[in-house]
């Protein structure tokens, strides 16, 4: 997965988390850039803050976000049905 991608499944995910825990958005300026971090990924980090630096506005707060943990990801589908056509 490429780092935009990867990126943009991190967003979806704070989001989400945001949408549960909306005291935790409090914390973040208004107009921040917010900087999407995992740990363990030193290499999508260090893509995520370059790309920040470079277009962040001169005057707006970078706020890094760092996710420490993740679920593994499930698929919400409870039942479903084959059809083979040859």
């Amino acid at each position: 997965m490429r780092f935009a991608e990867k990126n943009m499944v991190f967003v979806k995910e704070f989001d989400k988390y945001i949408l549960e825990h909306p005291e935790f958005s409090d914390k973040i300026p208004e107009n921040a850039l917010v900087v999407m971090q995992i740990i363990g990924d030193e290499e999508f980090n260090n893509w995520a803050k370059k790309t920040a630096r470079e277009t962040a506005d001169s005057n707006q707060t970078i706020v890094y976000v760092t996710i420490t943990e993740l679920k593994p990801v499930r698929s919400r589908i409870e039942k479903l049905s084959l059809e083979l056509v040859n």
